[in-house]
């Protein structure tokens, strides 16, 4: 089946990177591959919070899926996850968190494994077949 023709697998993702040529990056893989048709990109875990907030009661709105970088300035993806955990139920039940890390560090993978919040820990480049097995 050509990507033109295969359905998204999700309607909305959000991508919290520092990085903006992995956001150019991770967003065209996302969106070419079909796993999910709007991205919105937050440059910062502060920023990515705030969004989550103004749309705590918009479905419509809310991201299916969040890609969290660990390594980022101000704060960083382990800062995220402490805030996330304040947010609405709503937002927590509805949102899946995937950490999208260059780190290979085992403490950082175990460490954001742990956490409730985090459905799968997935090494820098995303590709298709990262993609491909998250399932939710």
């Amino acid at each position: 089946m050509k990507n033109a023709e295969k359905p998204f697998k999700f309607d909305r993702v959000l991508l919290i990177d520092d990085n903006d040529i992995d956001n150019f990056i991770n967003e065209r893989m996302i969106t070419t591959s079909h796993f999910s048709k709007i991205v919105t990109v937050k440059n910062s875990g502060e920023g990515a919070l705030q969004f989550l907030r103004d749309h705590a009661q918009d479905l419509e709105r809310l991201p299916e899926v969040i890609f969290l970088d660990l390594n980022m300035p101000a704060m960083d993806g382990f800062g995220f996850l402490a805030e996330y955990e304040k947010l609405s139920e709503t937002v927590r039940n509805f949102c899946k968190v995937v950490v999208l890390s260059s780190s290979i560090s085992p403490e950082d993978i175990n460490r954001a494994s742990m956490n409730p919040y985090v459905l799968k820990y997935v090494n820098k480049p995303l590709g298709e077949k990262y993609l491909d097995a998250i399932n939710f």
